[in-house]
């Protein structure tokens, strides 16, 4: 299976590049915008209102049907949304104390030991150890500069995100679309009213709730549409790929928005954390779909799947994508 871009439709592969980048432009965004809240509302009362939109955006869109679900689908579902829910108001804890690249590098580790745990071979192993030495480089620890709670509040957020993809699985083999969704978002929203509490929620002003409802806009309704019309120019392999650039984008992100300068080391941390995810999404991708047997090297971007599995892999995409949309 090859991870380069590949056409699809008859439509050039290098747009749905420049769709996918400008969708995690857009995600970075959404974040910088929610960190300026974070002084009026905290990180618990900016997560909610980006929790809260959210599902209610979902739920109009979407229409969940949880009466054609079986019982395990509505519980593994329900389960993704109070782990949605814990990974964006434990992220947004996180951009709350340490900068915002290195909180997303931090955070990424989570899908970085999914996609090595799928790989095979012992170069599975090289990547979380070049992660483990971009980690170092980017929180310094032996300056003790770096917030060690912001750190935890991020690495817990990674742990959430794992989780996440593992339950988008295996809510996907249960639930056909975006259902398993339609489930999961407004529930992290109820999840995240609870954890806010009714102080934070009857401190928000009216003109509070418009902002939230733009920064769902925002994010999740563009980022999620750029993806949408992506997917349709891009293998999923590729789209994973070009995903493992995010942490470098929310780098940019907040140094040209939010003044926080990295230094030559943090540079060279967010480097290895960002090779380390392009090679385990590499790893990760050919280990759950091999080239059949005799298949022509040259001709490995041929190796397209069946139209339903294409369709299943790309619905998960847009669910795990969709935890930023949280």
């Amino acid at each position: 299976m090859t991870t380069a871009i590949t056409h699809t439709s008859g439509r050039p592969a290098p747009t749905g590049a420049l769709l996918a980048l400008a969708s995690m432009t857009c995600v970075q965004l959404g974040l910088a915008a929610s960190v300026g809240l974070l002084d009026r509302v905290g990180a618990e009362g900016a997560a909610w209102l980006r929790l809260s939109w959210a599902g209610a955006i979902v739920l109009l869109v979407l229409r969940p049907r949880p009466w054609t679900m079986s019982r395990r689908a509505l519980r593994g579902a329900v389960l993704l949304g109070v782990v949605t829910g814990g990974l964006t108001i434990l992220f947004m804890a996180a951009v709350a104390r340490i900068p915002l690249g290195t909180a997303s590098a931090l955070e990424f580790l989570g899908p970085l030991g999914v996609a090595v745990a799928r790989g095979r071979g012992g170069r599975a192993l090289a990547w979380p150890a070049l992660a483990a030495i971009g980690v170092l480089l980017l929180t310094q620890p032996w300056h003790g500069g770096t917030d060690p709670v912001g750190i935890a509040f991020a690495l817990a957020a990674a742990a959430c995100w794992a989780a996440y993809i593992l339950l988008t699985q295996a809510v996907g083999d249960e639930l056909e679309g975006l259902q398993g969704l339609a489930i999961s978002l407004p529930v992290a929203g109820l999840v995240s009213t609870v954890v806010a509490g009714p102080r934070v929620v009857e401190s928000i002003e009216p003109g509070i709730l418009l902002v939230g409802l733009g920064l769902a806009l925002l994010l999740p309704v563009v980022p999620f549409s750029l993806e949408m019309l992506a997917l349709r120019r891009l293998d999923t392999a590729a789209f994973g790929t070009l995903m493992s650039l995010e942490p470098a984008i929310a780098l940019v992100v907040g140094f040209v928005l939010l003044g926080q300068r990295p230094d030559v080391l943090a540079l060279v941390g967010m480097a290895f954390v960002v090779t380390a995810g392009v090679g385990a999404e590499r790893i990760g991708a050919r280990a759950s779909r091999p080239v059949e047997t005799g298949a022509v090297p040259a001709l490995a971007g041929l190796d397209r799947p069946e139209p339903r599995e294409e369709a299943d892999e790309q619905d998960l995409q847009h669910q795990q994508r969709m935890v930023h949309a949280g």
